[in-house]
């Protein structure tokens, strides 16, 4: 997701990609797949996703900026899956640059499920939620990939999520005193833990749910190391119930203060970021972003 305090909405595409060209190269290149049912699914902000027959996707760069981020994937993810709580889509097959497309891409196993923003998680995964976070978050190591806009000091982001605050409170009720106090406590919070392996993009758009269960975590091009802080900041855009919140966090465990305001202020972050660009074009990712602002600053949540 772009980081920037620009509203533009969703970026264009860099390059026209659709079934034909994604039919094209896996002809090309993996000539053995080429024949299961291929089609589209989703396109995000990086990615466009195709579904491969019944058990795989084809996950190409829709822009030049996200090209690193799926070799990123293809390296880590492998190594990351197993010891995982919950499952990710590993890649099963690489491909390479060719004269209809410019950049890696890669074939990864599908997931079953319905994005959770679409669908959300019954109250009852929460404590599976913070499971799988505190299987991710463990040491990275130091060539793990630099990522210069999620889990760094909050202070680092304050610019641009600030001036999306300013735009955002002359059009919506949502960036209340209480936003405005939750942001400052986080911004003051010191950061209190070691470096972890980060998801670093957990919101619900990128979390499946099947039959109210969490069925599997996707779309890891923002992987990388940093405060785990940024991936908690998921438990106030996935679960609605103020109980479920409280659970997640108490299973989770070993939080200071510190910390859980970190991760409060990553949630404001992440929600003027997905409600800024969202009201340009992209109502799922408004109605996000408004759910976790709302969320965050509901009276009886412990975070300031």
């Amino acid at each position: 997701m772009d980081p920037t305090s620009a509203s533009a909405g969703t970026p264009a595409a860099e390059w026209a990609i659709d079934a034909a060209l994604v039919a094209e190269l896996l002809a090309e290149q993996h000539p053995d797949l080429a024949d299961l049912p291929l089609r589209e699914v989703d396109a995000g902000w990086d990615n466009a996703l195709f579904r491969l027959g019944d058990d795989l996707a084809v996950r190409l760069p829709r822009r030049a900026i996200a090209a690193p981020l799926i070799l990123n994937e293809q390296r880590w993810l492998p190594q990351l899956a197993d010891r995982l709580a919950l499952p990710i889509p590993t890649p099963v097959r690489v491909g390479v640059p060719a004269p209809a497309y410019p950049w890696h891409w890669s074939v990864v196993s599908w997931l079953a499920g319905l994005p959770a923003d679409q669908h959300a998680p019954d109250a009852a995964q929460a404590a599976p939620f913070a499971a799988f976070l505190r299987s991710l978050h463990a040491p990275a190591p130091a060539d793990a990939p630099p990522n210069p806009f999620r889990g760094v000091p909050l202070h680092q982001r304050a610019a641009a999520a600030e001036a999306r605050m300013q735009r955002l409170a002359s059009i919506s009720g949502l960036i209340t005193p209480q936003i405005g106090k939750i942001w400052q406590a986080a911004l003051e919070a010191p950061l209190d833990l070691p470096p972890t392996w980060l998801h670093a993009d957990l919101h619900p758009r990128n979390v499946l749910v099947e039959r109210g269960r969490i069925s599997g975590i996707i779309d890891w091009g923002d992987i990388t190391a940093g405060d785990a802080a940024t991936d908690l900041a998921a438990i106030w855009m996935l679960f609605a119930e103020p109980q479920a919140r409280s659970d997640a966090l108490a299973a989770y465990g070993d939080l200071s203060a510190a910390t859980l305001r970190r991760a409060a202020g990553w949630a404001v972050l992440f929600g003027v970021m997905l409600l800024d660009s969202g009201l340009v074009d992209n109502p799922r990712n408004a109605a996000i972003g408004a759910r976790t602002l709302q969320r965050v600053a509901e009276p009886g949540e412990r975070v300031v």
